[in-house]
């Protein structure tokens, strides 16, 4: 597996799974905090609909690009299918925020040849080493 910091690095675009509208979620406000970095961000949430500043996706399927990442911000137990639909969708990483982590999801990608980053914040990582 590259490093974080090669992930991050050699990366373009990311779906956020999970997010959130309510502004004091760490899905929205790190969603935000990516396209202010210059990531393409994808915002997808299965009950939410989209506004005219924020397009949101029901599901990985929508998305009009396949992601290089796949950030995840939802309960470890959905974790087996979200990586199913990764893996579906072709990206090159599945993240998984912490209280996202869920290891038996994590080899079912890695046993696809989709790096997965566990328990790490993406927030906290691009910042150190923006920063570093």
């Amino acid at each position: 597996m590259r490093s974080i910091e090669a992930v991050l690095q050699q990366s373009k675009s990311i779906a956020v799974i999970g997010y959130s509208a309510k502004e004091d979620r760490p899905s929205h406000w790190i969603s935000n905090y990516l396209v202010e970095q210059g990531f393409r961000v994808y915002r997808v949430n299965p009950i939410l609909d989209s506004s005219e500043e924020v397009p949101i996706y029901r599901s990985l399927t929508e998305l009009p690009e396949t992601v290089d990442i796949v950030d995840v911000f939802r309960a470890p137990e959905h974790l087996p299918a979200i990586v199913d639909e990764v893996i579906a969708h072709g990206a090159k990483v599945v993240w998984m925020q912490p209280g996202a982590e869920n290891e038996d999801a994590a080899g079912q990608a890695r046993a696809a040849q989709i790096e997965a980053v566990v328990g790490a914040c993406i927030y906290a990582k691009h910042k150190a080493m923006a920063s570093g």
